[in-house]
């Protein structure tokens, strides 16, 4: 009986032990995998990006643009340009690119990262995923882009769903597409963009 005895306390140690360090373990692997980045595209061979420049005229909208590469003391940059109508219920240009691939990955991000510069004016970045299956549906992020060159960190967990039915929230393995967008109402755009990535 005293050997039993002795038997379960070792064995309820060791147990212990064995769940504080698979645990730690985990903690450690999460923490590790959260600090990583990942450059979506900053206009170098092996890092950008198929994007695809449309406005509201493929429903009906006048609002007109235009997408460029534009450089400056040797670095390359986006610039997407034009003129926001609400007229016949329009009211966006836009880039956006399929990150599908991009994001099928068990690396776990926290947000978007950029670098803008713009002519200070709000603009928005827009995130669909696996579940936003319809085009008005998607999730979405104001950012302000002043006359120098910044940099913006817009965390997930503060995009906004484009319809009450979407689920509140999405992980970065759910991305499927990214857009960056002049949006919402009567305005002169012109943004550039010289950095995308996941943080």
């Amino acid at each position: 009986m005293n050997n039993l005895y002795k038997y379960l306390i070792i064995s309820t140690i060791l147990i212990g032990l064995i769940s504080v360090g698979y645990f730690a373990y985990l903690r450690l692997n999460e923490d590790s995998l959260k600090t990583e980045t990942m450059i979506i595209d900053n206009l170098t061979p092996e890092k950008n990006q198929e994007w695809i420049f449309f406005t509201d005229r493929v429903m009906g909208g006048i609002s007109s643009g235009k997408l460029e590469i534009g450089s400056e003391s040797g670095s390359k940059f986006y610039r997407m340009t034009g003129d926001v109508s609400t007229a016949n219920n329009g009211g966006f240009i836009q880039f956006r690119a399929d990150l599908t691939k991009l994001s099928n990955t068990d690396k776990i991000f926290n947000g978007v990262k950029i670098k803008v510069r713009g002519n200070d004016e709000n603009y928005n970045i827009h995130i669909r995923t696996n579940r936003t299956v319809l085009p008005w549906q998607y999730y979405s992020l104001e950012f302000y882009a002043p006359k120098k060159w910044t940099e913006i960190e817009l965390p997930f967990d503060s995009f906004k769903r484009s319809n009450f039915y979407q689920p509140k929230g999405f992980k970065s393995s759910d991305i499927r597409t990214l857009g960056i967008v002049a949006y919402g109402r009567d305005y002169v755009a012109n943004l550039d963009v010289g950095l995308i990535e996941f943080y």
